[in-house]
C-alpha cells in the first residue's frame, strides 16, 4: 500500500525480526496464489476480499489494511484496483471483473506484530498489447529497483533504476505515492520514491527493510483521488500497473520477503 510522499527516519531490523516479516511475507505469497486462481470475468472484488479474509485469519495473521487510516478508515482486507485505478481500490460487490481488465491486488498482513506488504497486477483474459506491455514493464521496474537496493548504495539509486524503466517505455510515473520502510508499522521511514538521482539520498544498510512499489501509467504522471477518500486513479483515464515486494537488505544483497521460496 503506497503512501503520500513525506520525509522521516529509518530503523534496522534484527535477524529474528526479519524472520517474522519473512513468515508474514509467505502468508501473502500463498494468498496471492489463491487470488490469482480466482480471477475470472464475473467475479466481484468483494469475493476476492472475502477469500483474503479467510486466508489471513486461518494463517493466524491480521490484515494490515482493514481499518487503516481515519478519513475514513480503509474498509477492505485488500486493495483491488481496476484499470485506471492506480492504488487503494476498495473491494465492492458491485465491481465485477471483466474480460480484458487489469487488476492490481495489493495485500498486507501482520504476523506476531510484524508486517509484510506486496502487490501484483494481473491481466484478465484478453488485454490490449499496450496494457500487457505496461504490466511487464512495471514488473521489470520492481526487479530493477530491488537490484539497486544493496548495502552501500543510496536511496536515489533505487528510484533512478525504477525511473529508467519508465523512461525507456515513455510511461507516466506516479510521483505523489511512494514505497516505504516497513516493520512493526506498515509505513516506516524511509520513503522510497519511484524516481531519483543516482548517488543521492540516504545510504542503505544491512537490516533495512523496504517495500518497493513502482506504479506506472500508460499515459501521463498525474493522478487524482476519488470521493471515497482512498481510490487513486489516473487523471487522464489511462491504465495503470503496480507491483510491490517487501525486501530486507542483506550482506549478500537484497532478499525478497514476499517471493516464493527459492525465487530470490
Amino acid at each position: 500500500m503506497g503512501i503520500p510522499l513525506r520525509r522521516a527516519n529509518a530503523t534496522i531490523k534484527r535477524p529474528e525480526e526479519v524472520a517474522r516479516m519473512r513468515h508474514a511475507g509467505q502468508i501473502l505469497v500463498a494468498l496471492l496464489d489463491q487470488l490469482e486462481a480466482a480471477l475470472a470475468p464475473g467475479v466481484t472484488t468483494a469475493e476476492l476480499d472475502a477469500l483474503a479474509a479467510d486466508h489471513i485469519r486461518e494463517a493466524g495473521a491480521v490484515s494490515s489494511f482493514k481499518g487503516y487510516g481515519s478519513n475514513p478508515p480503509f474498509p477492505g482486507i485488500i486493495c483491488t484496483s481496476l484499470n485506471d485505478e492506480v492504488v487503494h481500490g476498495i473491494p465492492s460487490a458491485r465491481r465485477r471483473i471483466r474480460d480484458g481488465d487489469l487488476i492490481g491486488l495489493d495485500v498486507g498482513c501482520i504476523w506476531e506484530g510484524w508486517h509484510a506488504d506486496c502487490a501484483r497486477t494481473y491481466a484478465v483474459g484478453d488485454v490490449t498489447p499496450a496494457a500487457a506491455k505496461l504490466v511487464e514493464a512495471t514488473r521489470d521496474a520492481l526487479t530493477a529497483g530491488i537490484a539497486a537496493a544493496v548495502a552501500g548504495n543510496r536511496l536515489g539509486d533505487v528510484g533512478a533504476a525504477i525511473e529508467a524503466v519508465a523512461d525507456q517505455h515513455g510511461y507516466g510515473i506516479v510521483r505523489p505515492f511512494v514505497g516505504h520502510g516497513i516493520g512493526t508499522s506498515m509505513h516506516e521511514e524511509p520513503q522510497v520514491p519511484n524516481y531519483g538521482r543516482r548517488g543521492t539520498g540516504m545510504r542503505l544498510e544491512v537490516g533495512l527493510c523496504l517495500a518497493i512499489e513502482p506504479m506506472f501509467n500508460l499515459g501521463g504522471d498525474d493522478v487524482r483521488l476519488l470521493d471515497d477518500g482512498w481510490t487513486v486513479v489516473t487523471a487522464d483515464g489511462s491504465a495503470s500497473a503496480h507491483f510491490e515486494d517487501t525486501i530486507v537488505i542483506g550482506a549478500a544483497g537484497p532478499e525478497r520477503l514476499t517471493a516464493r521460496p527459492g525465487a530470490g
